[in-house]
């Protein structure tokens, strides 16, 4: 899953794809460069980011949105947690629903993704983007990230989204220390052995500036983000969202050739 973020706050790359046609160039790229799915988001979720309304999300995502799909027909994401941006994006071409609450942030959130027929994405966050970093505590943080994804997709479920659109995602970096972030990580086929399809996105993240200090800038951490997506691969998941396309598609693609060797 290659990011697409045309947000002017993201912590990675914000401000960078400041105009339709650069966000589309840079989604066509990085097909062009191996991905199969691209994640389109107009509201940034980094540590401490101030929300975005309804309206300038819609305004920023949707244009992407249906340009990229009158250029390509491969699958694509809109990353949001508000019902009604999901219900633009699946019109104008998206095929999948990416939510960092879990379709916890309006109560017709499970609705609308059962009416939209869209896969989705439920990730694990405590509490919200302003403030989850603040203190994160858990007694099993791998036990309860298990069972809270869990009774998400029940509750999807329950209001109609159909099991096999469901896709976890730990949510690492989301209320979460650099040693929580490592045991979900390690242990990833405890969320895989529950039989959806896990989503796993590390890249460029904190997590690889708390092993290596020097990693101060984003862009620095290349070699940890492959390192954390090849291992998330290892430990079966479905997905790998990441920045560095060509980069992780050469390094899963050695990771298989090395499995397949006699």
């Amino acid at each position: 899953m290659g990011i697409v973020n045309v947000t002017p706050d993201s912590f990675s790359d914000g401000g960078r794809l400041g105009s339709v046609a650069a966000a589309v160039a840079h989604g066509l790229r990085l097909v062009d460069r191996g991905a199969d799915l691209l994640d389109i988001g107009g509201e940034s979720t980094r540590p401490g980011a101030d929300p975005v309304s309804e309206a300038e999300e819609i305004g920023r995502v949707i244009p992407v949105i249906a340009a990229l799909r009158a250029a390509w027909d491969g699958p694509i994401s809109v990353d949001t947690m508000k019902p009604a941006v999901a219900r633009a994006a699946v019109a104008a071409g998206a095929t999948m629903w990416n939510d960092v609450t879990a379709l916890t942030f309006s109560p017709d959130a499970p609705a609308v993704a059962a009416e939209l027929g869209c896969d989705v994405v439920l990730m694990h966050m405590q509490g919200a983007p302003r403030t989850m970093q603040a203190d994160p505590r858990y007694d099993d943080v791998v036990a309860e990230v298990r069972d809270a994804l869990l009774a998400r997709a029940a509750a999807a479920m329950a209001a109609g989204v159909a099991r096999d659109r469901i896709r976890l995602d730990p949510g690492i970096g989301f209320g979460k220390t650099a040693a929580h972030n490592l045991a979900l990580t390690a242990r990833l086929d405890t969320l895989v052995a529950t039989g959806f399809p896990v989503l796993y996105g590390a890249s460029r993240k904190r997590l690889i500036q708390a092993v290596d200090p020097t990693a101060t800038d984003a862009a620095d951490r290349l070699g940890g983000s492959l390192a954390l997506a090849v291992e998330a691969a290892r430990r079966g998941v479905t997905i790998v969202r990441v920045h560095d396309v060509r980069e992780t598609v050469q390094a899963l693609a050695m990771q298989a050739a090395l499995a397949a060797a006699p």
